[in-house]
C-alpha cells in the first residue's frame, strides 16, 4: 500500500484557461447586474411597439375609419376647414388618406400644443383629434429610445444597448462547450439533471439560438442613438458611403440646415441639406399643386407634406413606409414648385441602404407578420434570459456577499481581456467611457478595501 504524492501549490493552482473563464464570467456578471434591468425594459417596450399600427387601428378606429364615398374635398379645403375650428393654430403638415377608407391628417400648433386633427377627405368633416406629446405609442417611444429624460435618457438606452453587445460576446464564450461536446445542455436544456444547472440551461441555450437576433435587433436600434448614431451618419457623409454629395436638380441652393431640422425624415436624409426657396416676390404655390407633384413623383402612400418654415424654407414631402425601398425626401419650393431635391433609396449610399432596411426590419415592417412575430420571439427571449440570469444569481449567491464570480489572480491575464473589452469601447465610445469607471471602481476601489472586497468577492 503506498501513499500518494502530496499536490504542490502551483499544482492546484487554476490554469490559464479557467482564469480566463473567471475573467470574462465577472465581466459578464457585472454588465448583467447592471444593465439587464434597462435591457428588459427594451425589450418590453420595443416588442409592443412592434404591434404600433394594429394597436393605433384599433385604438383610434373612430379616427382612422371613414365611409368610401364618389367625390373628395380637396386638401385645401380640408385644410380650410380645420383653420375654422381652429382659428388661431398654425397649420405645419398636411397627410393625405393612405387608403380609400382613411381619413387625412392635418397637423397643427394651437396654444403651443402640437395636435393632429383628423379629416374626412368625402365631406371635410371634423373626426377629432389627438395630442401629439401623449399618444400613447409615441410615449412608449419615447421611453424605448431615451426613457422620456431626453439627452441623458437616450446616453443611457445607447450604453445600456452598447454593454448588451459586450453580454452576448462573454456570454457566447461562456456557454461555448469545453471537451466532449453534447447536445444537452448547450443545444437542448437538461431537464433532470439539478435545479442549478436547469436554470443554468435556461439562460444560456436560449442566449444561444437569440444571439445573432439579439445582435441584429442592438445593432439595427443604435443608428437612432443620439451620439453614436450622429456619429455614424456624420462619417458614413464624409466616406460618401452615407448619401451621395449632390443629386439637386440644376444649380443647388445654398443651405446649412439639415432636414431633420425642417420635417420628421428618414434616418438616411436627417443630415442631408434642406435647400432653400428663391423667388421670395413670388405667391406660394397651393398645398393642392404640392400633393399634385409628390402623387405625380410616385411617392409612396402614407407621406407627409411639411409645411415651408419661414420666406425661404420649402415644403418638405417625405415617407415612412413598411419598406425602405420606398422611402423618399423631397424639397420643393415653396413659389414655384421646383423640386429642389429628390432623395430615394436607390440613391443611398451602401452604408445608408444597409441602415434603412435594418431599422424597417428592427421596427417590424419590412416583412410585415412575421418580422413582427420573429422580433417578438427575440424580445420574450431577453426577458427570459434576464429572469434565468436573476435565478441562477440569487441560487448561487452566499447569504453575506454579493456573489460576483472571483477575481483572477493572473493580472496579466485580466488585462488582455480588459483590452478586448476596451477595443468595443473603442468602436462604442459611450461604453469606452463607461468601463473607465468600471476599471477604476474594480482596481482601484474594490480590491483596495477589505469590506467591499469580502462582500462582492
Amino acid at each position: 500500500m503506498g501513499f500518494s504524492q502530496p499536490q504542490s501549490k502551483d499544482s492546484i493552482q487554476p490554469s490559464r484557461s479557467q482564469e480566463l473563464f473567471r475573467a470574462i464570467w465577472r465581466w459578464h456578471f457585472y454588465a448583467g447586474m447592471i444593465f439587464a434591468p434597462l435591457l428588459v425594459m427594451l425589450a418590453i417596450t420595443g416588442g409592443i411597439y412592434l404591434f404600433k399600427s394594429q394597436i393605433e387601428s384599433m385604438m383610434y378606429k373612430d379616427l382612422y375609419q371613414v365611409q368610401v364615398e364618389r367625390k373628395e374635398w380637396t386638401p385645401s379645403d380640408q385644410i380650410n376647414q380645420v383653420k375654422q375650428a381652429y382659428p388661431d393654430a398654425q397649420v405645419t403638415r398636411y397627410r393625405p388618406p393612405e387608403e380609400a377608407n382613411r381619413s387625412s391628417e392635418v397637423g397643427i400648433v394651437d396654444g403651443g400644443k402640437s395636435l393632429t386633427v383628423f379629416v374626412n377627405p368625402y365631406n371635410g368633416a371634423i373626426l377629432g383629434e389627438l395630442n401629439d406629446d401623449s399618444r400613447l405609442m409615441d410615449q412608449l417611444e419615447k421611453i424605448h429610445g431615451e426613457l422620456m429624460a431626453g439627452t441623458w435618457g437616450d446616453r443611457l438606452v445607447e450604453l445600456a444597448a452598447c454593454w448588451g453587445l459586450i453580454l452576448l460576446i462573454t456570454g457566447v464564450y461562456l456557454w461555448w462547450p469545453r471537451g466532449r461536446f453534447g447536445v444537452f445542455g448547450t443545444l437542448l436544456p437538461r431537464l433532470k439533471t439539478g435545479k442549478r444547472t436547469f436554470w443554468r440551461d435556461l439562460h444560456a441555450v436560449p442566449a444561444f439560438w437569440l444571439s445573432l437576433g439579439i445582435a441584429f435587433l442592438i445593432l439595427t436600434g443604435l443608428p437612432w442613438s443620439g451620439f453614436w448614431g450622429e456619429q455614424v451618419q456624420r462619417l458614413g457623409t464624409e466616406a460618401g458611403i452615407g448619401y451621395p454629395a449632390a443629386i439637386w436638380f440644376g444649380e443647388k441652393p445654398e443651405s446649412t440646415v439639415p432636414s431633420k431640422n425642417v420635417a420628421d425624415v428618414p434616418w438616411a436624409a436627417e443630415q442631408r441639406p434642406a435647400p432653400q426657396s428663391n423667388d421670395y416676390k413670388a405667391s406660394p404655390i397651393s398645398i393642392d399643386k404640392v400633393v399634385k407633384i409628390a402623387d405625380t413623383r410616385h411617392v409612396h402612400p402614407g407621406y407627409d407634406v411639411y409645411f415651408p418654415k419661414g420666406q425661404k424654407g420649402g415644403y418638405t414631402i417625405s415617407v415612412f413606409p413598411d419598406k425602405s425601398t420606398d422611402e423618399a425626401t423631397l424639397h420643393l419650393d415653396q413659389y414655384s414648385g421646383k423640386v429642389l431635391d429628390d432623395y430615394r433609396f436607390d440613391d443611398y449610399g451602401p452604408m445608408a441602404k444597409l441602415i434603412a432596411t435594418g431599422i424597417t426590419l428592427h421596427k417590424g415592417t419590412h416583412f410585415g407578420f412575421l418580422n413582427q412575430l420573429g422580433g417578438l420571439i427575440v424580445c420574450i427571449g431577453i426577458v427570459v434570459i434576464a429572469f434565468t440570469g436573476v435565478v441562477m444569481w440569487w441560487k448561487r449567491k452566499p447569504s453575506n456577499r454579493l456573489g460576483a464570480p472571483p477575481l483572477p489572480k493572473n493580472f496579466k491575464l485580466v488585462k488582455v481581456v480588459s483590452m478586448l473589452v476596451v477595443a468595443l469601447g473603442i468602436l462604442f465610445p459611450m461604453v469606452g467611457l463607461s468601463l473607465l469607471l468600471v476599471l477604476s471602481i474594480d482596481w482601484l476601489i474594490i480590491r483596495r478595501v477589505p469590506i467591499l472586497k469580502q462582500w462582492i468577492g
